[in-house]
């Protein structure tokens, strides 16, 4: 998923010469794209949220909602589903967010820093504290209360926000604190997702998901086999789709386990490809020779499949994907749930002070308190170039959740609830945001010191 910079021509050369690649290249090739891509994507969206808060707040507010509530529907034989266009793009778009969010989750484990027992345990230890102690605080605030349901609200944290973030602090923010901040963010994607599973589910019907995990079983048959066909995966994911639709389980979840079930792994391999072209290129030569255009073509067009299925299902839809959903889904979910009436008084809401504090308080103190414990008991180490000053940081920019914290909040309350909800997340995430973007400019090097080197006090 890369615009990587140019190389040089003895660099690109040096590629051609070198094939195969290696594999630690091939596996960093979409981390830092992703990084890429959920930086850029942090400005739109907030132009999406600011213009959304603009137009709710604005005469023209009538029309900004009116939009959004239009209602009309689809049908897949006897089930028939009806939704307003905001419904639509929580329920529908936002399948494609979470199928993305998969695949992303997949490859960290596969590949990414999710990996290995030693690598994962500290952003794993991170976002648990992450999500425990800011449901713990919305829940001693609400227990009992009408907002009692949105205690999942504040676990959140939002990826491109964070990524942005760290992005504005330039190369004085060391490698180590970003990819533990991505990580994080994963893991808290996972928690959100098993939130909004087994925390947002109602009124199960059992024989529809028994029919998509049918269909579940069907994809990976499928793709054990090799079928490589994107257009038969979509028509059996909107067929699951339906049926999560009608099952009680949000049909986010779908996307999410259909980004699981996406092969990780090449069909043909770097040494196999290069044991390919090496006879390929004989075959070229005698087609050349006898002047045989139609085998050559036919050689060509093999050469071109067979490159393709040098790169794994996965990487190859995050790659598609992951632009669309960061600079069109995103913000077009964000305009459509961001329209909040501001008011002081909304700001003295009961839930949008159990939701700000649980995002700017909660998330740095859990971050910090469950590092510091797995670090102190032996079973996590911090990150090259990090220190605890740097963890309470990131902590903070833990706290901006933005994105799923919108969509939470959307299912678990409704009317002024939920404006509340969204006046909370607003406002936790603009102070964790400036907090913690302050906190790391104060703590990190100026411009003369190199990212990466910061005393590691505390470590041990």
């Amino acid at each position: 998923m890369s615009q990587e910079a140019p190389e040089s021509a003895s660099g690109k050369a040096a590629l051609i010469e070198g094939l195969p690649n290696a594999p630690v290249r091939r596996w960093m090739r979409p981390l830092a794209h992703f990084l890429e891509i959920e930086a850029a994507s942090g400005a739109v969206l907030l132009g999406a949220a600011v213009a959304a808060i603009l137009l709710a707040n604005s005469e023209y507010a009538y029309l900004y909602h009116s939009i959004l509530n239009i209602e009309f529907g689809l049908s897949l034989g006897e089930i028939a589903i009806q939704h307003t266009a905001r419904d639509w793009i929580n329920d529908g778009l936002m399948t494609v967010f979470f199928f993305v969010v998969g695949l992303e989750i997949k490859r960290e484990f596969l590949f990414g820093e999710l990996a290995g027992r030693r690598k994962a345990t500290l952003p794993i230890a991170a976002a648990f504290g992450g999500m425990i102690v800011p449901a713990g605080i919305y829940l001693a605030l609400q227990l009992g209360e009408p907002g009692e349901a949105g205690w999942g609200i504040p676990m959140a944290t939002d990826i491109a926000f964070a990524v942005g973030c760290l992005a504005v602090l330039g190369s004085r923010v060391p490698r180590g604190l970003r990819v533990f901040i991505l990580a994080l963010a994963i893991v808290d994607d996972i928690g959100a997702i098993l939130v909004i599973a087994f925390g947002y589910s109602s009124g199960i019907e059992f024989a529809s998901l028994a029919g998509a995990s049918l269909l579940f079983a069907l994809c990976a048959l499928l793709a054990r086999v090799g079928l490589r066909s994107v257009p038969i995966y979509f028509g059996i994911g909107t067929v699951i789709w339906f049926l999560f639709e009608h099952s009680g389980v949000h049909a986010t979840v779908a996307g999410v386990i259909l980004g699981f079930l996406t092969p990780g792994v090449p069909w043909v391999g770097d040494d196999r490809f290069a044991r390919f072209l090496d006879g390929t290129l004989s075959r070229m030569r005698r087609a050349h020779t006898t002047d045989a255009t139609p085998s050559r073509h036919a050689i060509l067009r093999e050469v071109s499949l067979t490159a393709r299925e040098t790169i794994s299902p996965l990487e190859r839809l995050e790659t598609a994907l992951h632009p669309w959903v960061a600079f069109g889904i995103m913000p077009i979910f964000a305009f459509a749930n961001a329209g909040v009436l501001i008011t002081t008084d909304g700001f003295a809401s009961p839930i949008a002070v159990a939701v700000a504090l649980g995002l700017m308080v909660g998330k740095p103190v859990g971050v910090g308190l469950f590092s510091w414990i797995f670090v102190r008991l032996g079973l996590a180490a911090l990150p090259t170039g990090v220190n605890w000053p740097t963890v309470i940081g990131g902590g903070f920019i833990a706290g901006i959740g933005f994105t799923v914290a919108l969509f939470i909040a959307n299912l678990a309350l409704s009317n002024e609830l939920l404006e509340a909800a969204k006046i909370g997340i607003l406002s936790g995430s603009a102070v964790s945001a400036i907090v913690g973007c302050t906190l790391l400019l104060w703590v990190l090097p100026t411009g003369g010191a190199k990212a990466g080197t910061l005393p590691e006090e505390g470590v041990r």
